[in-house]
């Protein structure tokens, strides 16, 4: 298959090795000249452009790894370049702020398809791409009424061929609930923990709890700001919710209550212990 990726940054150079290694034709295309030269030089993609015209033409699948006001601008620019039967996709981690736009966007005998790959580290930039970060992770489909399901099918191909260990279909009104909760909620989270500390000498004794739970404070902060406020309402909804249980620990402690701290630890080890490991294909 043919497939152009928009961005080459982490996830873009990752999703391209990672199909270039399934035998695609990837092509990539950034304003960044180095990346492409980087990831030419790599064999992660057969050929960069700059200018997307160029390459849209003969298409066959259209990534987007770039953030989602930048996807709009993009199709609003170039959709009279795009081929015939072309299938659009993203990576982004909202969905109803913009798929109606999009989709709206989209030429005729053309579809766009939202998914999202729940995968990523704190680097950034081509040269941190890694096509093993997809292994096991799961990966999720956001169609409407307006899709195909032989544009969605494709789509879910894609993603097991890249090693993500689960393929799900949500609505993207769903999908945006269940994101504020599993990662911006967390990314929250954690920034507000390293953002509490009023002790300079905190990392010299720091542990692993600490690391694994501030990982993801490392953030981009021009796309986590744009994701945060375009989610905003479910956002805000499990904040408080999370508010709600940390005001019950709080609770418990000022009343000297051991009894209510253990049946909240006893109820977390028990939901914790529901959710499966991260597990490799093909092991």
């Amino acid at each position: 298959m043919k497939i152009t990726i928009v961005g080459m940054g982490l996830m873009g150079a990752s999703m391209a090795e990672g199909l270039t290694r399934e035998g695609h034709r990837v092509y990539g295309v950034d304003r960044d000249k180095d990346a492409l030269s980087y990831c030419m030089e790599k064999g992660i993609i057969e050929k960069g452009f700059v200018f997307p015209e160029e390459i849209l033409g003969t298409t066959e699948l259209l990534i987007m790894a770039i953030y989602p006001k930048g996807m709009i601008k993009f199709i609003e620019e170039y959709r009279d370049s795009f081929s015939s039967g072309l299938i659009v996709t993203d990576i982004c981690g909202i969905k109803t702020s913009f798929i109606d736009e999009v989709q709206r966007l989209m030429p005729e005998g053309t579809e766009f398809v939202g998914s999202h790959p729940m995968a990523g580290r704190e680097k950034t930039g081509a040269q941190a791409g890694d096509p093993e970060i997809f292994t096991g992770a799961n990966f999720i489909v956001t169609p409407t009424e307006k899709n195909s399901e032989k544009a969605v099918k494709i789509v879910e191909e894609i993603a097991k061929g890249l090693s993500f260990g689960k393929v799900s279909r949500l609505s993207p009104a769903r999908h945006d609930s269940m994101i504020a909760f599993t990662s911006q909620l967390t990314h929250a989270i954690a920034v507000a923990l390293v953002n509490s500390d009023k002790d300079e000498d905190t990392y010299s004794y720091t542990g692993d709890s600490y690391r694994e739970l501030t990982r993801i404070a490392m953030i981009n902060e021009d796309l986590w700001s744009e994701l945060f406020l375009e989610n905003k309402e479910n956002l805000i909804e499990k904040i408080e919710d999370f508010q709600e249980k940390l005001e019950l620990l709080k609770g418990a402690l000022v009343k000297g209550d051991s009894e209510a701290l253990k049946e909240e630890f006893k109820s977390s080890t028990e939901r914790r212990k529901q959710l499966k490991p991260k597990v490799k294909i093909g092991v």
